[in-house]
């Protein structure tokens, strides 16, 4: 059932099902009417021919003792008289055999009639279905009348009518009944489009609302018509619609004020953190002629306010780019050339391997870059454990060249339950680490940075442990 839903639309499965209740309809009118048709066309023709067959025996004298040529006369007699259809007369006394034919009895008088025959005084009757010929088998015995009623004489008389010409009457209603079935199926076709246009108008117009509801387009509407279940369902659709677009109204205005909120504390932050910068400087050069505790509370305070400085710069990245500010800059970079520098620049060459072939160039924008390269090396020396490598190559795939940089520790590895989530903002592995070395946003500002580039960025945990940090970037290089 699932496999014919899949293969056919609701259209199709509309039209099928009113067809095949039409068909079954029709089939069971049909073969009502049939048997009804063909009861009655039978009986008439049985009822007609007993009761003739009873008055014409009634009329007929029969003296005793029979004499057979007499007897097949009256036979003949009998025959000529038959209705509806001629008859074949056959009559049976004692071991007397006659008949209006030159057959002395007949083979589809069956034993069956001729004992309740004998029996009956009103006679009996019986169809007979012999070589595919149907045919109508009447007994009726003969009586003489006395003085004290009638008595029977033990002659039987019966009567073979054939019902061909009644079957044929049959066979005929049945083939108009066959002949009708496909110009009635060909005009229940009709109804049947416009039920499934009526019916598949509102489904296709719930279709395209909901299309455009995925696109974005919360202001789509669905045309009510009528007051039916799809007139309700239309409704339904409508009120939720509305909802849900005063929903995602108030969760946008929520979230700009959140980010308004975010850039504008950041942005007032800026430069009173940059004379806290320059002060705890100063006191990081004097640090060692502190005693020890105020030494150890200057680089304290030196550390955090750092801290404090790289988590406001990376909240107005992250504004810049929620508010879709951010853009690039390029400019053609020799890629390994560019990784070294920002190696070299944070002092992380002498702990960092590197796989760097020459020759590659690629348009980049060189600062944005060198942070998703800082972003991902800085992480790997935080929660993995050296090694550290750095891998780059290219890949071609169809008309697309790749840049690929991966960035590979030899640590633990990551929870395949976190690894979907390492890119969220904030997001913590540890749930119990409530403070990091970082301010919880490189890794969200590195796939900001790829996806700005057209790239992705993902994690995996590497085939002999640790973690592998793969960035692919489509390019136009060398």
């Amino acid at each position: 059932m699932k496999l014919f839903a899949a293969r056919f639309g609701l259209r199709t499965r509309l039209i099928g099902a009113f067809l095949l209740v039409a068909a079954i309809s029709a089939v069971t009118t049909a073969t009502l009417t049939y048997r009804e048709a063909r009861s009655a066309i039978l009986q008439q023709a049985q009822d007609t021919a007993i009761d003739q067959f009873r008055d014409r025996i009634a009329a007929q004298a029969v003296t005793l003792p029979v004499d057979p040529e007499q007897l097949r006369r009256a036979c003949q007699i009998l025959a000529r008289e038959g209705k509806p259809h001629t008859w074949r007369v056959f009559a049976e006394y004692g071991t007397i055999r006659v008949s209006s034919t030159d057959q002395p009895t007949s083979g589809v008088i069956t034993p069956e009639l001729r004992k309740v025959a004998r029996g009956n005084t009103h006679g009996s009757f019986q169809r007979v279905v012999k070589d595919g010929t149907s045919w109508l088998t009447v007994g009726m015995p003969a009586f003489f009348d006395r003085g004290d009623g009638r008595r029977p004489t033990g002659l039987v008389l019966y009567a073979v009518m054939p019902l061909a010409t009644e079957e044929a009457n049959v066979s005929a209603m049945v083939t108009a009944a066959r002949d009708g079935a496909l110009p009635a199926l060909l005009i229940a076709l009709v109804p049947a489009l416009l039920a499934a246009r009526s019916v598949l108008r509102p489904v296709r117009d719930l279709r395209r609302a909901a299309a455009g509801i995925g696109r974005g387009e919360l202001d789509t509407r669905i045309q009510v018509r009528g007051s039916d279940e799809l007139a309700g369902l239309a409704r339904t659709f409508n009120e939720s619609s509305t909802k849900l677009q005063e929903s995602v109204e108030e969760l946008r205005r929520a979230e700009a004020r959140a980010r308004r909120f975010a850039s504008d504390v950041s942005h007032e932050l800026r430069t009173p953190l940059a004379g806290m910068l320059a002060v705890t400087e100063v006191l990081d050069e004097d640090a060692a002629q502190l005693n020890h505790d105020t030494a150890a509370a200057v680089r304290l305070i030196s550390a955090e306010t750092g801290k404090l400085a790289t988590l406001v710069e990376d909240l107005m990245e992250i504004s810049r780019f929620d508010a879709r500010a951010a853009d690039l800059h390029l400019d053609e970079v020799d890629v390994a050339e560019t990784i070294r520098k920002t190696l070299q620049g944070r002092r992380w060459e002498d702990r960092v391997r590197t796989e760097l072939p020459d020759g590659i160039r690629a348009v980049l924008d060189p600062r944005r870059f060198d942070v998703v390269v800082a972003n991902l090396v800085g992480n790997a020396l935080r929660h993995g454990a050296q090694p550290v490598t750095v891998r780059l190559r290219t890949e071609r795939r169809g008309a697309v060249h790749w840049l690929v940089v991966e960035v590979a520790d030899d640590g633990p590895g990551i929870d395949p339950v976190v690894l979907p989530h390492i890119f969220d903002r904030f997001y913590k592995a540890d749930a119990a680490r409530t403070r990091s070395a970082g301010s919880g946003l490189g890794l969200a500002i590195t796939q900001e940075n790829v996806r700005l580039h057209g790239g992705t960025v993902h994690a995996a945990n590497g085939p002999g442990g640790g973690t592998v940090l793969t960035v692919e970037l489509p390019v136009e290089g060398q």
